[in-house]
């Protein structure tokens, strides 16, 4: 028996559980909850142009939606439910807000678009351009670049004049959207940002500058508190319903896999609690979806598990050693883990990407669980399965879930 490998083994799962039984309660009491678990606060807004004569278009309020979103996720607010009503109104939840006038003030602030000089100074601000004057065209190499129009030609000549040679960087609030160089000086009005761009970069760049010269100024019409759209009781079911199906599957991992089964369990129990060190981590909102997202990444967990262990107890079968099963299954059901969870991040990423609210908090939670699971029931649980094997103690192929009968001879 080689106690020093057994000793590490011992030493590595005492250590692993020991943090997670001591840091769980801290972790779970400061998990934030979304607006369908504890709720929070709503605030309907009334939209108008700054200036009078123009009009609100759909697209500029859905713009200024999106903007919403923004503000209030830099704020600290994760996962605001912000929608458009109407023709000229915006509903926002939040939730987990510990100072709301704070961010009453901030989500109400027009978004201002500049264009600022190396130092700072605003050259340049939306309503100097020409309402709807930004365009997408394509340069000679067929590179996108933007076609801009300002209002006063004399006023952007002189900036142009100016910074020759130099960033006019564009900015949405203190966001830096591009940072394109005064290539010449400029007297008819007329300009174009061009770099290295794509078509959905430049795009948005356009919309953005556009949406400047249109800016809305947003008036509370009221203010109200939202209670949790599912409540208490079933967060409590939830959860309990998650850990009896945690503990079904330890118990059936331990039953038919033996002594991996007890390593998968381990490295089930770690998977959780770095999973809920990530949430922490990222001050991350955990709603109902989330919550199923979690445990459906412990079930993707076991998996991972599951195909590692059969293919180690197929290579037990063809009568190889311990040693050299664990070498071989690992490495042949590797790629096939791999490629899972490489699939279910590209689905993930899609889902973050295209929606929003819930939707985000679901993928954002399946991509989190996926990267802990590789870390923790591929490399981990090898690393603890090989210490077992090359301690010598559990040297039988039934610890393993193998019977005597069902090995053939080499």
């Amino acid at each position: 028996m080689d106690v020093k490998r057994l000793v590490t083994f011992l030493l590595i799962v005492v250590v692993a559980l020991g943090v997670v039984g001591g840091t769980s309660p801290y972790l779970l009491k400061n998990i934030r909850l979304g607006l369908d678990l504890k709720g929070g606060f709503e605030i309907l807004y009334e939209a108008e142009p700054i200036e009078a004569g123009k009009a609100i278009t759909r697209d500029s309020l859905v713009e200024t939606a999106k903007s919403l979103e923004k503000r209030a996720n830099a704020s600290g607010v994760a996962e605001p439910e912000v929608t458009t009503e109407g023709t000229n109104r915006i509903r926002a939840k939040l939730a987990g807000v510990e100072n709301q006038d704070e961010v009453r003030q901030l989500l109400k602030k027009p978004a201002e678009l500049s264009f600022r000089g190396p130092d700072g100074t605003k050259e340049l601000v939306g309503s100097d351009f020409v309402e709807g004057g930004a365009e997408v065209g394509f340069g000679s190499t067929n590179q996108p670049e933007i076609h801009i129009k300002v209002k006063d030609a004399a006023k952007f000549k002189a900036v142009t004049e100016k910074l020759l040679g130099q960033k006019l960087a564009i900015y949405l609030d203190e966001t830096e959207l591009s940072a394109p160089v005064v290539q010449s000086v400029l007297s008819d009005g007329n300009a174009t940002i061009s770099g290295s761009y794509s078509y959905e970069e430049a795009k948005k760049i356009k919309d953005t500058i556009n949406l400047g010269a249109l800016p809305l100024k947003l008036t509370e019409k009221y203010t109200q508190s939202v209670g949790a759209t599912l409540g208490q009781q079933s967060l409590h079911q939830t959860v309990q319903a998650a850990i009896i199906g945690s503990l079904l599957i330890l118990i059936f991992m331990i039953a038919f896999y033996r002594i991996p089964g007890v390593v998968a369990s381990i490295t089930l129990i770690t998977y959780t609690w770095a999973v809920l060190l990530m949430f922490n981590f990222m001050n991350a909102t955990i709603t109902l979806p989330g919550i199923a997202a979690l445990v459906l990444g412990i079930g993707m967990a076991v998996d991972a598990n599951i195909i590692m262990y059969e293919r180690i107890k197929e290579e037990i079968r063809s009568g190889k050693s311990l040693l050299s099963s664990l070498k071989a299954g690992s490495k042949h059901s590797f790629r096939t883990i791999m490629d899972a969870n490489i699939t279910n991040i590209i689905a993930g990423a899609v889902l973050y990407y295209i929606g929003n609210g819930a939707i985000r908090g679901f993928a954002l939670t399946l991509i989190v669980s996926i990267l802990v699971s590789i870390l923790t029931n591929v490399f981990l649980s090898r690393l603890l399965i090989h210490l077992l094997i090359r301690s010598n103690l559990f040297k039988k192929p039934g610890y393993y879930g193998v019977k005597e009968a069902e090995i053939r001879a080499l």
